[in-house]
């Protein structure tokens, strides 16, 4: 079974944050730009929310917000759920399928690691299956 730091060390540590006080202009701009569809909200190094584009979605263009003069604090979710790089795979999958989220930040302690999306779990999963499968069809040969 695959652990979240084998994910992270294919996948890439990248991290893709923005401020508190970044508009939402801002924030949605950076997500368009690098095609990913959420933002680590970061002050000083420290963990202090995450904003998606179901955030947008759901806060701001339903609500009439104002992209330019809304604050990113405005609309982030604070309580961030985290996972960490010796949880596995399905443990990740399931907390994610539960809460209805998308996105988990790996974390050591306060230290961001990198980010998980459950696309990337999929992909795992698939990857796990698939070699399992290759091992069944040699013991049949």
């Amino acid at each position: 079974m695959q652990q979240v730091g084998d994910l992270l060390r294919r996948k890439g540590t990248e991290i893709i944050s923005i401020t508190p006080e970044a508009t939402v202009a801002e924030a949605v701009d950076l997500m368009a730009e690098k095609g990913i569809g959420s933002l680590l909200v970061m002050q000083g190094g420290a963990l202090c929310g995450i904003v998606t584009e179901r955030d947008y979605a759901r806060k701001v263009v339903i609500s009439g917000m104002s992209t330019e003069n809304t604050c990113v604090a405005d609309i982030m979710t604070a309580d961030v759920l985290t996972t960490a790089v010796e949880k596995n795979i399905d443990e990740c999958m399931m907390l994610m399928t539960e809460k209805r989220i998308r996105h988990l930040p790996v974390v050591d302690g306060d230290r961001v690691l990198g980010i998980i999306s459950i696309g990337d779990l999929m992909k795992a999963i698939i990857s796990d299956n698939e070699r399992a499968l290759g091992a069944l069809d040699q013991r049949t040969d």
